[in-house]
């Protein structure tokens, strides 16, 4: 009878070890494929996952996952290659419209040397404020075009308090005609980040003339030592659900005339290339905009 027992126990203790064995080999499994599907993700590659596990049903889950991951690459493909397509046509409709838009100005400068009756130059002022706002509006879907194409930003060692006070400088005499008084603080010391000069600059215009084109008559900006900045204005016609989409591209607001909509677009598409991070929230009428640098 003891005998039996011990017979049993030696059974038992090998359907555990057995067991034991073959939950370690599938908690291995799962480790391979978890990674190898990470690695997928984020990698250009036809590699398919490969697992050292000889079990079958680990091996059909690899094999799962390798079907939708060929889906997943086509669709990526297709995205990227539409993507390409669209910055392709932005950047070759600006550039087109840039001549015939260079022309007009041309004939209304002209013009504007001719005798002309009352209506005419009401007429031709009407003509040449359009003119000049689809200038604009060309211009700005030709800088995005350049941004979204291109990929090479050259860091180096910047002092982010003066680049802010020469970019809030620029807006000297936009703040002047609207009357607005700025309220700005910023840290007395330099604070130094590994950032692009030209990149940094657009953020802070576009940001700025954003602000301004929404301001009900105030502006404040604050930058901590750390880095971080707080844009912030009143802009009652502003809501929520508006400033939770100022980030994407070719939104606009009712109230921004004139613009494409990509300005906080190509903000966020920058600050975030630089390895910063950029945010709107709005609330009791206040629209804010918050950039951290890591």
């Amino acid at each position: 009878m003891e005998h039996l027992l011990l017979i049993i126990i030696g059974i038992l203790l090998l359907i555990i070890f057995v067991l034991s064995a073959k939950v370690y080999f599938l908690h291995q499994s799962t480790r391979e494929i978890a990674e190898t599907f990470r690695d997928r993700l984020t990698a250009d590659t036809n590699t398919l996952i490969d697992i050292s596990s000889r079990d079958p049903y680990m091996r059909k889950l690899a094999s799962e996952i390798n079907v939708q991951l060929g889906m997943l690459r086509k669709e990526r493909h297709r995205y990227q290659q539409g993507d390409q397509e669209l910055k392709d046509a932005v950047t070759n409709i600006s550039h087109d419209l840039r001549t015939p838009l260079t022309a007009i100005c041309g004939y209304l400068d002209l013009l504007e040397n001719e005798e002309k009756s009352e209506n005419v130059e009401r007429y031709l002022s009407q003509i040449s404020n359009r003119t000049e706002a689809l200038k604009n509006l060309t211009e700005e879907l030709f800088r995005y075009s350049v941004v979204t194409s291109s990929q090479d930003l050259k860091l180096e060692r910047l002092n982010m308090v003066q680049v802010l006070e020469e970019s809030l400088l620029s807006f000297y005499g936009v703040m002047q005609e609207k009357g607005i008084h700025p309220q700005i603080h910023l840290p007395e010391e330099p604070v130094y980040r590994q950032l692009d000069a030209g990149a940094l600059n657009r953020i802070f215009s576009n940001i700025i003339s954003n602000a301004l084109k929404y301001s009900d008559g105030d502006f404040s900006v604050t930058m901590k030592k750390d880095g971080s900045i707080q844009f912030a204005n009143t802009a009652k016609e502003l809501n929520a659900v508006t400033v939770g989409r100022l980030f994407d591209r070719f939104y606009t607001v009712d109230a921004g005339r004139n613009s494409t909509g990509l300005g906080l677009s190509i903000a966020k598409l920058l600050t975030e290339r630089m390895g910063g991070m950029i945010t709107a929230e709005y609330r009791d009428d206040q629209l804010y905009i918050h950039i951290f640098w890591k």
